[in-house]
C-alpha cells in the first residue's frame, strides 16, 4: 500500500525472546514479499504455523478457454451465473490470461468447515451485494456493498457472510496489486491529487486469538490446483502482529472523482495497479464543465489493453441496454466508444449516477465455458446505427 499498522501483542524488538505466559516462546513468523525486499509483517503465533499433518486429494481447478484468440466485443451477463451455497464453488472464472483471472461469485453461505489460501495470487473481491466480515490471522474487516477488499497471497482466510444474496466481482493477480504510484510521494504517503487517502482504508481489527489444536482443513490454491492440507492448529492463534502486509479494504464510495472543463481519460480513475492490468472506479460524478463539451467518452482505440467493464448500479450514459451485473469486454485492437445517440444525448448533461468497476489488462484475455454460456452474442454489433 504501503501503511503501517499494528495489533495485539508484539515484542519491542524483532527477532527477540517474546514468551506466553507459561514461559514458553511464541513462535515469530515473517509474512513477506520479492523474497526478503518486499513489504512485511511480523506475526507472532501461540503454535508453529508449519504444522501440516495430513495431506488430501487435489482438484484441477485451472480455467480453459473456450475462446482461444477472440476479437469480439462481448456482453456477458454476471447476474446469470447461479448462486451455490459453498464459497469456492460459487466463484466462476470468466476471463483469463498468465497474468489475471476474472470472474464471479455468488456464495450463499459462509465458510466454516475450511480455510482459504491462494498462494499463488492476490487477490482482490468487490462486493457488488451482501454483508459480512472476512476473517485472518491479522483480524477481522467488515464489508458491505461497494468495498473493494484486497487479500495478499498467502494470507489465510474465511469469510462470515450476513446474508444470503451475494454477489461478488473477483480478480486473482499473479503479480501484486498496489495503489498506484502516481497516488504516492516517495516516503509512501498518499498526495493531495489522490482519489482517496490513508483515511479511507478499512485496516484489520479485532484481532481475536484462537488457542486451538485439533484438524483444521485449510484449501490452498497453486498452481492450478485446489489442494487439501490438514493443520494441527487454529491458523487464527496470531497474538499480535506489525507491518504492511496485511488484506485492507477500501469503499468504491470513497473515490473522489477527478473532473474537468473537457472529458477526463480513464487513468483518472484509476483505484488499483499491477504491472499487467490496472483496475478503475467509474463513480458518481459531475461532468465536463467548458460550455462546448461533450460529456460522452470520446471512441477510442484499446490497441495495447484488454477492456473488461463491471456494471454496479445507476445509469450508464454512454451504454444503451445495459443492467446491474453486466460484464462487457472490449478486446485490443477493436476501437470502441458511446453507442449510437447517447454521444449527442450527453450534451448538456451535468451529473452522471453511474457505479462501475473497469479492469483493463496488458494481455488479451481468453473467455472460459461460463462466460460464453453467459454472453449475449450479438453485443459486437450494437454501434451500428439501426442497432
Amino acid at each position: 500500500m504501503p501503511l503501517y499498522h499494528k495489533l495485539g501483542r508484539i515484542p519491542p524488538k524483532r527477532h527477540t525472546v517474546f514468551k506466553k505466559e507459561d514461559g514458553s516462546l511464541h513462535y515469530e513468523q515473517l509474512f513477506g514479499t520479492i523474497g526478503f525486499d518486499g513489504m512485511s509483517s511480523l506475526l507472532y503465533h501461540l503454535h508453529r504455523p508449519t504444522m501440516v499433518k495430513g495431506v488430501g486429494k487435489s482438484l484441477d481447478v485451472a480455467p480453459r478457454a473456450a475462446v482461444d484468440h477472440n476479437i469480439k466485443s462481448r456482453l456477458l451477463h454476471g447476474l446469470e451465473v447461479r448462486p451455490e451455497e459453498d464459497y469456492l464453488d460459487s466463484r466462476k472464472i470468466l476471463l483469463f490470461n498468465s497474468d489475471v483471472n476474472i470472474g464471479v461469485a455468488a456464495p450463499k453461505k459462509s465458510m466454516t468447515s475450511y480455510f482459504y489460501k491462494n498462494a499463488d495470487a492476490d487477490e482482490l473481491l468487490f462486493v457488488h451485494k451482501g454483508k459480512g466480515r472476512l476473517l485472518s490471522p491479522f483480524g477481522e474487516i467488515p464489508f458491505e456493498y461497494g468495498d473493494y477488499i484486497l487479500i495478499p497471497r498467502g494470507v489465510i482466510y474465511q469469510i462470515k457472510f450476513e446474508t444470503e444474496d451475494n454477489r461478488l466481482l473477483f480478480a486473482e493477480s499473479y503479480h501484486p496489486i498496489y495503489t498506484p504510484k502516481r497516488y504516492r510521494n516517495w516516503f509512501g504517503q498518499h498526495l493531495e491529487h489522490s482519489p482517496y487517502c490513508e483515511r479511507d482504508f478499512k485496516l484489520p481489527q479485532n484481532l481475536t486469538t484462537r488457542d486451538e489444536s485439533g484438524d483444521f482443513l485449510i484449501k490452498v490454491k497453486k498452481q492450478g490446483e485446489l489442494h487439501q492440507l490438514i493443520y494441527a492448529s487454529h491458523p487464527f492463534d496470531v497474538v499480535g502482529w506489525d507491518g504492511y502486509n496485511y488484506p485492507y479494504a477500501l469503499s468504491i464510495h470513497d473515490f473522489e472523482p477527478i473532473t474537468g472543463r473537457v472529458h477526463q481519460p480513464p487513468p483518472v480513475h484509476q483505484t488499483f495497479e499491477t504491472s499487467a492490468f490496472v483496475v478503475c472506479s467509474f463513480v458518481p460524478r459531475l461532468y465536463d464543465y467548458h460550455p462546448l463539451s461533450i460529456p460522452a467518452p470520446y471512441n477510442h482505440s484499446n490497441i495495447d489493453s484488454d477492456e473488461v467493464l463491471y456494471y454496479v448500479d445507476g445509469d450508464f450514459m454512454s451504454r444503451k441496454n445495459i443492467e446491474k451485473g453486466y460484464i462487457s469486454l472490449h478486446p485490443a485492437g477493436i476501437p470502441h466508444g458511446p453507442h449510437p445517440g447517447t454521444y449527442e444525448a450527453s450534451i448538456g448533461k451535468t451529473k452522471t449516477e453511474e457505479l462501475a468497476v473497469m479492469i483493463d489488462t496488458f494481455r488479451p484475455l481468453q473467455l472460459t465455458q461460463t462466460a460464453m454460456d453467459i454472453d449475449d452474442g450479438q453485443y459486437y454489433k450494437s454501434w451500428l446505427e439501426d442497432a
